[in-house]
């Protein structure tokens, strides 16, 4: 498993599980929702663009970590901890 890039290494079943289940900060997620609402409505200064992009990849880079914590559980469920 050591071999597998996407392997999240030296976090607890306990960690890995907190981080698959992450979720961005109510108070981001409202900024986001907020900005995401003005830029259908056409209402985005330059700022609130690049804010919104930012905040775009902060959830990309989330979704990231979600996503490889759940197939490191996986992998060791599967019982490929040890190889």
């Amino acid at each position: 498993m050591s071999n597998d890039p996407e392997i999240l290494l030296g976090l607890s079943n306990g960690e890995l599980e907190a981080l698959a289940e992450g979720m961005l900060a109510s108070s981001i997620q409202s900024r986001l929702d907020e900005l995401i609402a003005h830029g259908k409505e056409g209402r985005l200064s330059s700022e609130e663009t690049a804010e919104l992009d930012r905040l775009l990849a902060r959830v990309d880079q989330l979704t990231l970590v979600k996503t490889r914590a759940r197939y490191t559980l996986r992998r060791q469920q599967a019982g490929v901890a040890g190889s």
